[in-house]
């Protein structure tokens, strides 16, 4: 937090034993462990609120995002959008008119095996 080295420290506890007093010392110390304490205690509460306030902000903007996206057109809109922004998957399931498709074969239905063919079966394992 305050980029202190232990080099700095050693200053610091060198003077403090010399201004204040090996007395006094534990004293101070212990005044100096509380205000610490509640400057961290502030500082928490302090990022706390502003995490909600950020959370409060971001919930309001996909609030309005629901409210503008629950028209059924704009959210079949959106989802054709992001699942096909070329719109090559509409074109490829869109029929053909029925005049362009070809004329159906002559007999659809094959015709049956007779019962003394041979079939071929892959052999068992």
């Amino acid at each position: 937090m305050f980029d202190i080295g232990w080099d700095e420290m050693a200053l610091i506890a060198a003077v403090s034993l010399i201004v204040i007093g090996p007395k006094d010392l534990p004293v101070v110390l212990r005044q100096v462990g509380r205000w610490t304490r509640k400057a961290r205690l502030m500082a928490a509460d302090f990022q706390r609120g502003f995490d909600d306030m950020v959370r409060e902000s971001e919930l309001d903007e996909v609030k309005q995002q629901i409210v503008k996206a629950s028209d059924p057109a704009l959210l079949r809109a959106e989802i054709d959008k992001a699942v096909d922004p070329d719109g090559d998957l509409a074109r490829a399931m869109t029929l053909p008119p029925p005049d362009a498709l070809p004329p159906p074969a002559a007999n659809p239905v094959p015709e049956p095996i007779p019962a003394d063919a041979p079939q071929s079966r892959p052999p068992a394992p």
